[in-house]
């Protein structure tokens, strides 16, 4: 995977995809104010490194958990509504896309 596989922005909102020793982590960061987010906001969604777990949305990526998702499109629908914007809105980096899947 090359970075820009694991990182992507648009709408003044920034994704950055990670893997830890026991995660997936997508994490995203308001980056100014366009599209009504809320400048400097964060939001991170974790998965198991098998991929087969629940999604777990966080307001960091190490911090603690605010609701289990069995979907994808509904953990992103949870981020928008942290960052303030629609979830259509959301950069996805192309490591992440079969979260939850």
């Amino acid at each position: 995977m090359t970075d820009g596989d694991r990182t992507a922005e648009a709408s003044g909102i920034r994704a950055s995809y990670e893997e830890t020793d026991g995660e997936r982590r997508l994490s995203f960061e308001t980056t100014d104010a366009a599209a009504g987010a809320r400048a400097g906001s964060t939001a991170a969604i974790a998965q198991n490194l098998e991929g087969y777990a629940m999604l777990k949305v966080r307001p960091t990526a190490d911090g603690d958990e605010l609701e289990r998702y069995y979907g994808f499109d509904v953990a992103l629908d949870h981020v928008g509504e942290l960052l303030g914007v629609s979830p259509r809105e959301l950069p996805i980096p192309s490591a992440a896309a079969d979260m939850g899947m």
